[in-house]
């Protein structure tokens, strides 16, 4: 899908347990903090939205984000996606009841492709993220991965991607693990591969080192917003210098009076 619009730009948040945590790769978990002191940080600097990921949920068969979500959503007032063990209605049920604007499924989505649909019919497709873990395993090829990029399943991501919008996921959180926590970059032809065959909104995560990576994966990759987490948790960035530099690129994102 074409950045036409305003680009958003998005602060992800990995959970494990009661802390936010940052890996490489989606490995190596690093403690960072409390997740309702960077996520209202986040928010202050004028994050568009936010993005929770239980990272340890899909493992452990549960998800533990309700009362961090209901906490925040006392005092944070942008759009909240959550992921991470969200295996059936009732689950995203509880999750938007906490406080959550949209749900973002991955391993329950690849095991039972219906739940797709039955989310987007009960909420509305704008409320279905479907969060895809991507790994490159040939030339211009990628294999989507579950349980926080540990397992594969032998689907390619972008026909996986299509597969999943035709089934009403009105979003999509592309990760691409071999470039998280890395500050490499995004994965362009991965992020361009999804948007020149979707019209659904496209998020870029995994890799962003510097504020022209975020230049490039709009250009280059069109996408239509960028999650940060390493750039902003390590305070080599903030929302406010990311949507200033934006400006001055001549890139479309929301500003703020």
């Amino acid at each position: 899908m074409s950045s036409a619009g305003n680009v958003r730009l998005i602060a992800r948040l990995d959970i494990k347990g009661s802390n936010l945590i940052k890996g490489v790769h989606l490995e190596g978990l690093r403690v960072i903090g409390s997740p309702q002191d960077y996520a209202l940080k986040y928010y202050l600097q004028g994050a568009d939205e936010l993005i929770y990921m239980d990272c340890v949920a899909s493992l452990y068969g549960r998800n533990h984000l309700s009362e961090i979500i209901s906490f925040a959503a006392r005092d944070i007032f942008v759009p909240m996606t959550v992921g991470g063990g969200i295996r059936s209605v009732d689950d995203a049920t509880q999750i938007l009841r906490a406080g959550a604007d949209k749900v973002a499924v991955n391993t329950a989505a690849i095991i039972n492709p219906g739940l797709i649909s039955d989310i987007a019919r009960r909420f509305g497709s704008q409320c279905m993220v479907l969060s895809v873990e991507a790994k490159q395993v040939g030339m211009d090829r990628w294999e989507a991965y579950i349980d926080n990029g540990r397992e594969r399943t032998g689907k390619d991501v972008v026909e996986w991607i299509e597969e999943a919008t035709a089934m009403g996921a009105g979003e999509i959180l592309l990760t691409s693990v071999d470039r998280e926590g890395t500050r490499k970059g995004f994965d362009i032809p991965l992020i361009r591969a999804v948007t020149s065959v979707v019209s659904v909104p496209v998020i870029a995560s995994g890799g962003m080192g510097n504020l022209e990576d975020m230049a490039e994966v709009i250009k280059k990759g069109e996408a239509d917003a960028v999650a940060m987490a390493d750039i902003l948790h390590y305070d080599r960035a903030t929302i406010g210098d990311i949507r200033a530099a934006a400006n001055a690129l001549g890139i479309n994102v929301r500003n703020y009076a």
